[in-house]
This record gives structure tokens, C-alpha cells and sequence, in this order.
């Protein structure tokens, strides 16, 4: 799927008038340092070239930050809720199978909302040059693989082979994206079902498989 750049809140006929002197939000203001942070990389998050983008002066950052250090906390707080919540919360979703299970797991990456990964790889990147950021990583890494892993216990699949499924799914699913595969949506579902027959090591669920494509496709508009 194509990044999406949000709106300034300003500008969103959604969202509510700004009132007062406000020009931009917090929300602004993490939208704007997220999409640097994906496209030029931790480094290039500064106060000084945001509030040029923004088209508002330094001072409008520091009602909602302390400094630049609260800005990038406050980004990896987000990267947090957004995919290790999101991953986990699809893995612990009901599923009558465990191709259900696997459906729900994938549509965490058919969905940015669910999970966005140029921020995850940022993150990623990010963590290369920082030791801090990467425990954070490594954590995270941790609670997700901990979370697929117990989406195949819960459908019958012993210890041994539920920590081994849930890597091979995990690290692929990862790499898939760290490679930057380009197809079509027609062409990704029509492997699913030979994916999770993989995966899983079991004839894949036609009414599962239905209802991911149905899903994946609505996402992908």
C-alpha cells in the first residue's frame, strides 16, 4: 500500500476548527516528525526544519513538547501502540482455525491503520545507531513473537512447533516487506492459500480466505 500523508488538522474537513491562535496541533506535529522519520530517518527530526514545514514558528512546538527528546519518545510511543498493540490485539482475535488465526495476523499488514510499516523499518534503522531505541525493538520484537507463538498453542500445536511456526511467519512476513515486494492485490491473495498451507502445515479454510481477500482488498483502496 502507498504511505499516506495526513492532513494537517487545520486543514481536515473532519475534524473540528482550530480555535484561538492555534495553528497546528500535537497531532500535526507528530504526523509531520513521523513522516521525516520514515523518509530521512531519525536524524533529520529537528524542531527548526518542522515548523518550516508546518509553516508555524518554534514556539508552537514547546506547548506540546518539552524538547526534542519528548518529540521522539513520543513517536516511538506511537510505533509502540500502533504495531506491537496491533499485532498482538489480531493474534488474540477469535478464530474458529488456525487459518482464520493466520488471516487475522496478516491483516495487520494489508491495513496501515492496523500497522505501518515504513515506521516499523524507520524504527528499525533508527535503532541501528541508538542502544536504547534498539531494547525498546528487541522488547517489542519479544511481546509480538510471544503473541504469534501463542496464537498457534491456542490451536493445538505443541510448544516446539508453535515457537518455530510463529518465527518462520514472523521473519518472513518482516522480510517480505524489509524487501519491498512489489504485486498487485490480485496477485498477493492468490498465494495465500499456498502460504497457509505453509505456515501452518494444514489444508487452508475457503470461507477464512474469502473473507481476508474481502478485507484486503477493501483496505487496499
Amino acid at each position: 500500500m502507498a504511505r499516506k500523508t495526513p492532513l494537517l488538522h487545520r486543514d481536515d474537513p473532519e475534524k473540528a476548527p482550530l480555535v484561538g491562535h492555534v495553528k497546528v496541533t500535537r497531532e500535526d506535529w507528530l504526523n509531520a516528525a513521523r513522516d521525516v522519520l520514515v523518509t530521512e530517518g531519525a536524524a533529520s527530526v529537528k524542531i527548526l526544519p518542522l515548523s518550516n514545514r508546518l509553516g508555524v514558528s518554534r514556539s508552537s512546538f514547546y506547548w506540546y513538547f518539552g524538547n526534542r527528546e519528548d518529540l521522539l519518545a513520543a513517536l516511538l510511543e506511537e510505533w509502540e501502540a500502533r504495531n506491537t498493540t496491533g499485532i498482538i490485539a489480531r493474534c488474540a482475535a477469535p478464530a474458529a482455525n488456525i487459518t482464520e488465526a493466520v488471516c487475522n495476523f496478516f491483516r495487520c499488514f494489508v491495513d496501515e491503520t492496523l500497522f505501518d510499516t515504513g515506521l516499523d523499518f524507520a524504527v528499525r534503522e533508527w535503532s541501528r545507531r541508538d542502544t536504547a531505541v534498539r531494547a525498546q525493538v528487541d522488547a517489542a520484537d519479544t511481546a509480538r513473537l510471544t503473541a504469534v507463538t501463542a496464537m498457534y498453542s491456542d490451536h493445538g500445536y505443541d510448544p516446539a512447533e508453535a515457537d518455530a511456526r510463529a518465527r518462520i511467519l514472523y521473519y518472513m512476513q518482516l522480510g517480505y516487506h524489509a524487501l519491498d515486494v512489489r504485486e498487485d492485490m490480485d496477485t498477493r491473495m492468490s498465494r495465500v492459500a499456498a502460504y497457509i498451507k505453509g505456515f501452518t502445515g494444514q489444508e487452508p479454510d475457503a470461507s477464512a480466505l474469502n473473507a481476508f481477500a474481502d478485507f484486503a482488498h477493501k483496505a487496499a483502496r
